[in-house]
């Protein structure tokens, strides 16, 4: 497991025994933060989106809601960045 790693990680037993450990506590506890990370990401995209238009994130996400449009955060956050027009019509149907 230790193959690529640099120096005595590599060869030397308890040392390399220790950098496989951590990089693998490193790697669960990313697998988490990753999910938080890209939902923020998300979110900002979503808000500046919804901002061209005269609405906030929270605003345009309770009016989602209350329009009974089911779209998650990442669909948003793709029509926001790369589908402007189709990001403007939901706005639209919404207000």
């Amino acid at each position: 497991m230790a193959k690529g790693y640099f120096g005595r990680r590599k060869n030397v037993w308890t040392v390399a025994k220790n950098a496989i450990e951590k990089g693998l506590l490193y790697a669960y506890r990313d697998r988490k933060a990753k999910k938080r990370d890209f939902r923020a990401l998300w979110i900002q995209r979503i808000n500046a989106g919804a901002r061209e238009h005269g609405l906030s994130y929270s605003q345009l996400m309770g009016a989602l809601k209350k329009a009974n449009i089911d779209l998650n955060r990442k669909v948003l956050a793709d029509l926001a960045m790369n589908h402007p027009e189709a990001f403007k019509s939901i706005v639209e149907k919404v207000k």
